[in-house]
């Protein structure tokens, strides 16, 4: 078992390295994965890998050819709640520079009514306890894929120190998600 560590490797020129982790996945993430992968890689001007992980901690073996990931993602499918908990474990797996703005999770299908809030509370409180930000993604239109992708290419940048004065500190307590004092207390709907 060993930690993803941000800064054990130095960067490459021009490039970013993106990890997304999507744990239990369905066959509607599968896609959703793969569309939003390659668009990724195809909406740059400058170089994206995409690494795939489906668990943590990754395989030491080749620990030595893996370059320096500077985003990690984690989509939580908000209909499974074994979704929810992969990630929750994952975590421990990450060293704890990571969350100095160069962690994000995105949440899918958050429109399904089956979804139940409880679920939804535990997700923005998991991003505000770690000070990350929390992205909503629609999954099912090309529309929802390039909108993700957008919102994740300006995260990536900056995380990868590819924007002039800009720090992934400094985006992180712009974007990070909060919790209102009220989300404790029960609801009146």
């Amino acid at each position: 078992m060993s930690l993803l560590k941000p800064f054990s490797k130095l960067p490459c020129l021009n490039s970013a390295n993106i990890l997304v982790f999507p744990p239990e996945l369905v066959e509607s993430d599968e896609e959703f994965q793969q569309s939003l992968a390659d668009a990724l890689v195809d909406e740059t001007d400058f170089t994206v890998n995409v690494r795939l992980a489906k668990s943590l901690p990754l395989p030491v073996e080749n620990e030595e050819s893996r370059p320096r990931i500077d985003l990690v993602v984690f989509i939580i499918n908000l209909t499974s709640e074994l979704s929810f908990q992969s990630t929750e474990a994952s975590l421990k797996y990450l060293d704890p520079g990571y969350f100095l703005g160069k962690v994000c999770f995105m949440a899918t299908n958050a429109r399904n009514a089956s979804v139940p809030t409880e679920r939804l509370d535990a997700v923005r409180k998991l991003a505000a306890s770690l000070h990350c930000p929390l992205l909503f993604a629609e999954d099912q239109t090309p529309d929802g894929v390039a909108n993700a992708t957008e919102r994740l290419l300006t995260i990536l940048k900056v995380a990868a120190g590819l924007v002039p004065m800009a720090t992934p500190l400094y985006l992180s307590n712009l974007t990070r998600c909060t919790v209102p004092l009220d989300i404790d207390q029960p609801s009146f709907d």
